[in-house]
């Protein structure tokens, strides 16, 4: 096991933080013991969580920590079309919450050689399985997603995987400009992109934000 952590010179601006500087050096000392350690990062659709997470991994290193996604475990479009929940995409209902349970679980334990989790496809729009590798040795799994503290069956087992959940939160305008730009650049016209985020969207993240005081930490960023 590694005996320091070097530190890192990065111009990231998530280091800029306060916040993440105590949090990164927490994690760095978790490391430290030789336990495996699982970071959740969940917020509101658009709030940046995909790249927070990118960000935390290339602050720690590859060799420290790999990047598991919530949205691997997305429905697949035929199993939506099937039961008439394509308008709902993305919504709690459209998740394989056994599978990624079952994952976390896994990961939890760390004694398996290697484990494999899906990822998500944003071009093709379809959860693609096993092309993530968590070897046994990498001491920090950061999972990223909406409903990590989501109080419903099933879900709940969730927060019992995680050693930390830290909630992302941005200025309200920013965040819906985020979320219409990265509807539009996966193929959405102007319009559909708007009534997506301001409805199916909106209704997930408010749903999301009542779940904000169960966060071990909560970090504004923009």
């Amino acid at each position: 096991m590694t005996e320091s952590i070097p530190s890192r010179q990065h111009k990231d601006p998530v280091l800029n933080d306060p916040s993440v500087q105590e949090a990164v050096v927490q994690l760095r000392e978790r490391i430290l013991t030789g336990t495996r350690t699982t970071v959740g990062i969940t917020g509101p659709p658009g709030v940046g969580k995909s790249t927070f997470a990118d960000s935390l991994l290339k602050i720690l290193g590859p060799e420290q920590a790999v990047v598991v996604p919530m949205d691997g475990f997305h429905l697949g479009n035929a199993v939506l079309n099937h039961a008439g929940l394509t308008t709902r995409k993305g919504a709690i209902e459209t998740f394989d919450v056994g599978g990624y349970v079952s994952l976390l679980q896994r990961l939890a334990r760390a004694n398996e050689p290697v484990v494999y989790a899906p990822d998500f496809n944003r071009v093709l729009d379809e959860p693609i399985a096993a092309c993530i590798a968590i070897p046994r040795d990498v001491p920090v799994v950061i999972t990223e997603g909406n409903y990590l503290l989501a109080d419903e069956p099933g879900w709940r087992e969730i927060r019992k995987c995680l050693n930390e959940v830290w909630y992302l939160e941005s200025v309200e305008d920013i965040r819906r400009h985020r979320l219409l730009e990265r509807h539009i650049r996966f193929g959405k016209s102007p319009s559909d992109a708007a009534h997506w985020a301001h409805g199916s969207d909106q209704r997930n993240a408010e749903f999301i934000n009542a779940t904000r005081h169960k966060a071990d930490r909560i970090i504004s960023w923009s």
